[in-house]
């Protein structure tokens, strides 16, 4: 018999039918090579898989999910002398809810008053308030987790520097110095360190006629508008105006009427004993106003076609009537919308919330609110226009006010947060 053409784990099954039929034969695998051939069929499909092309992702893979609107990192100077502050807190900010979440100390340094943040979000910058020996720090800003690493540290070549600002390009900041009367320039380099002072100005004019407090010129505010540095001077009762070489980072008088500028730019002059401390400038750069901290006004300038701004056309009581106690202005600001001012009091603790008439600037006042807190030395609103955080000095917290759209008003939401003497807050988004 020749050898048989079955595979040795075949059987042959014979039906034997009736005598009319031919019988049927089946070739029948046995259970074990069943298995095994089971296994190989599942080995050659994962193969053909394997080389088969990848269906294209999902909507969903190809479209991760946006980082969360509305989120920020804050942070927040302080006062470090005689207080229990450690220096610069960073929080995390909500801006859908207003709530803001300490994160506790980003860096340790001293008196770190005023602070700016650079606008590519990876450097922040403070003066340091201590007298003759005041400095200017710059910081790397890890958006991570909100820590600060000192790049540099120079002197403040002034006393007691209380305001700093960027320039519009990024490129200098300027610093405010209170007791000494001078403003100063330092350029910014590649690597976010301060470099050697480009400008260094000691503010002139009359003195105003409070005995103490305008004993010489107080240099409170500087920012940068344009071709020109504007500078409020509690001492002289003037908002000064300096022309800015974006070049060099030099500072110059405006030059006199007359000249190649047909429109120049004067100081503002205020009522004697205002004492300007900051100032608000509206969007569109037509309204300008001047918060007095001596006498709780805030006044209104505005810009002719030319741009000029010329002579007070309104000012403004921040005090109820008849209120008779110690008052000192501190902060004021303008909603990202245009049409509500607010600035604070510190001796009467509240914000003071003003409509703003579109066609001339002129403030109708909405409503005065107690801040939650004693001394609200500044107050910040937040980048989305939706909520008011003010930060009260002597009681160490920071107190969260909803502004409603229609009216300005605002109102608490009964979060705060508790920090060591705070005294300004600045904000960059957390993407």
């Amino acid at each position: 018999m020749g050898r048989s053409m079955l595979r040795p784990y075949e059987k042959t099954v014979v039906i034997h039918r009736s005598s009319e039929l031919p019988p049927i034969v089946f070739h029948v695998i046995d259970d074990v090579r069943i298995l095994s051939l089971m296994k190989i069929t599942r080995r050659f499909l994962s193969f053909l898989l394997l080389c088969a092309p990848l269906p294209p992702l999902s909507t969903a893979a190809q479209n991760p999910k946006p980082a969360a609107k509305d989120q920020y990192l804050a942070f927040g100077g302080t006062y470090t002398t005689k207080t229990n502050s450690k220096g610069i807190y960073a929080f995390r900010y909500d801006g859908a809810t207003g709530k803001l979440t300490s994160l506790g100390v980003a860096a340790e340094t001293a008196d770190p008053s005023f602070l700016a943040i650079h606008p590519n979000g990876k450097y922040l910058y403070a003066v340091n308030e201590a007298g003759k020996a005041s400095m200017v720090s710059a910081f790397a800003l890890d958006k991570a987790n909100g820590r600060l690493s000192l790049l540099n540290q120079l002197p403040a070549l002034g006393e007691d520097p209380c305001y700093i600002s960027l320039d519009r390009t990024g490129n200098y900041i300027f610093v405010a110095n209170y007791t000494s009367g001078n403003v100063v320039v330092f350029p910014i380099g590649a690597d976010g360190k301060l470099g050697a002072a480009t400008a260094n100005v000691r503010d002139e004019g009359a003195l105003g006629p409070n005995k103490e407090r305008q004993d010489g010129p107080h240099a409170h505010w500087v920012e940068n508008f344009g071709s020109e540095v504007f500078v409020a001077d509690l001492g002289l009762d003037r908002v000064l105006v300096y022309r800015f070489n974006p070049g060099s980072g030099a500072l110059s008088s405006m030059p006199a009427a007359g000249s190649s500028f047909p429109f120049p730019q004067g100081p503002l002059e205020l009522s004697p004993g205002t004492g300007p401390r900051h100032v608000a400038l509206s969007r569109s750069g037509r309204f300008m106003y001047i918060l007095g901290e001596l006498d709780s006004t805030v006044t209104r300038f505005v810009a002719t076609k030319e741009g000029v701004f010329n002579s007070a056309l309104g000012k403004y009581p921040m005090l109820p009537p008849g209120f008779s106690g110690r008052n000192d202005a501190a902060e004021i600001n303008i909603h990202p919308n245009g049409r509500f001012l607010y600035a604070s009091n510190r001796g009467h603790d509240s914000i003071v919330v003003y409509s703003i008439d579109q066609e001339w600037g002129k403030l109708t006042q909405v409503a005065d609110v107690p801040t939650g807190g004693k001394e609200p030395r500044h107050f910040a609103i937040d980048p989305t226009g939706k909520y008011l955080l003010a930060e009260n000095q002597f009681s160490d917290n920071i107190v969260v006010f909803r502004i409603d759209p229609a009216s300005g008003q605002i109102s608490p939401t009964g979060d705060s947060v508790s920090v060591p003497s705070p005294v300004d807050l600045v904000f960059l988004p957390a993407d």
